[in-house]
């Protein structure tokens, strides 16, 4: 068969749906990066495990690639007040330009072209709305002093916050989120949310994969509001996919088709590295070449892998985009057996969560 996203299976969005207790959503980290735990499917087999995730070397062969995203997760959460006095909070979510940014405005009402904020940690600091698109739940805006060195950005690094997923119920983040929301390789700023299944590395975890002959890779992909939206339309081929910023470059490609040659298999950290490989392989007819742009690409069952042998990936929620991704490695079924077993076993979900290996 092709490789590519050609869907042809009977499927309602209703089918990636399972029950979760509440109390199972992490609220925040394990004590310790590498001390989750580690749900393994056999694909093979159709079998599961539970495991630790300092386990996952057991899981691994000498030949094998892991290939992680290094994105890095950007203070993009900015508090402000109106003028009126009214609490704004912006979610700068795309760089438009060398003055503009877009970002998420909650509440939207009421804001209009010519609307000045002011930074809450910093009075003195004002932005400036110079645009309300009719559709989406997004504004355009500007630094109300355009004549000053302070750009968006250095303000976002002083006064931002990391923009926790909605499901962690706290009202900002606190100072283990700093450090946690953040893979320890993370050198690429731009996501709005982290690549999560990479939370649980450690540096001396990936030397010791190293050590065992497990050699490591790396793609970009900057996760965007999208990642975290149900899939709303009954058939979720009329999903209308959000768009994200890649990049995968000719280093990591050569290192890939080495690791073919040699037998081994490529293991994507994350769901996030699977739509950066296989968009880049479908765009070439299942060859895989170096490409920066982005990606819309839904991963449906019934997608046909190019690059992707194994998937580390954390659990995500119901009628999700990602959901359906880990459903189109593993099958439908089989997946969500293991949710209902991961429930059952008490297991940890979402970003803070424990993780899987499916090979």
């Amino acid at each position: 068969m092709t490789p590519g996203p050609t869907i042809e299976l009977d499927m309602q969005t209703s089918d990636f749906t399972y029950d979760l207790p509440p109390e199972l959503i992490a609220q925040s980290p394990a004590p310790t990066r590498d001390g989750s735990r580690l749900l393994h499917l056999d694909r093979a087999a159709g079998s599961i495990a539970h495991l630790g995730f300092r386990d996952l070397p057991s899981l691994l062969r000498p030949g094998d690639r892991l290939v992680f995203n290094d994105t890095r997760v950007v203070p993009a959460r900015l508090w402000c007040r109106k003028e009126t006095g009214g609490r704004v909070e912006l979610l700068f979510t795309r760089k438009r330009d060398e003055r503009t940014w877009e970002a998420a405005a909650k509440p939207r009402r009421r804001l209009q072209p010519g609307t000045v904020l002011r930074v809450e940690a910093h009075p003195a600091t004002h932005l400036r709305i110079v645009e309300v698109p009719e559709m989406g739940g997004g504004v355009v805006v500007e630094m109300a002093d355009r004549s000053g060195s302070e750009s968006i950005e250095s303000v976002m690094a002083v006064f931002g916050e990391i923009p926790l997923p909605h499901y962690i119920q706290r009202s900002s983040e606190q100072a283990v989120d700093r450090e946690r929301y953040q893979t320890v390789y993370a050198r690429e700023p731009g996501a709005i949310a982290a690549p999560t299944a990479g939370l649980h590395f450690t540096d001396a975890a990936i030397a010791e994969l190293r050590a065992k002959g497990v050699a490591a890779s790396y793609v970009t992909l900057h996760v965007g509001m999208g990642t975290f939206r149900p899939v709303q339309v009954d058939d979720p081929r009329d999903h209308d996919m959000h768009e994200e910023f890649f990049h995968l470059s000719a280093k990591t490609v050569e290192e890939i088709s080495s690791t073919r040659q040699r037998g081994g298999r490529i293991i994507a950290v994350g769901t996030t590295a699977v739509r950066v490989l296989e968009h880049c392989a479908s765009q070439g007819g299942g060859t895989l070449a170096p490409l920066t742009g982005s990606t819309r690409l839904l991963i449906l069952p019934g997608y046909v892998f190019a690059v992707v042998d194994c998937l580390i990936t954390n659990f995500h929620l119901p009628r999700s985009t990602l959901l359906m991704l880990v459903s189109a490695f593993a099958g439908r079924e089989f997946v969500l057996r293991a949710y209902r077993e991961a429930v059952e076993q008490r297991y940890r979900f979402f970003s803070y969560g424990d993780a899987m290996f499916i090979g």
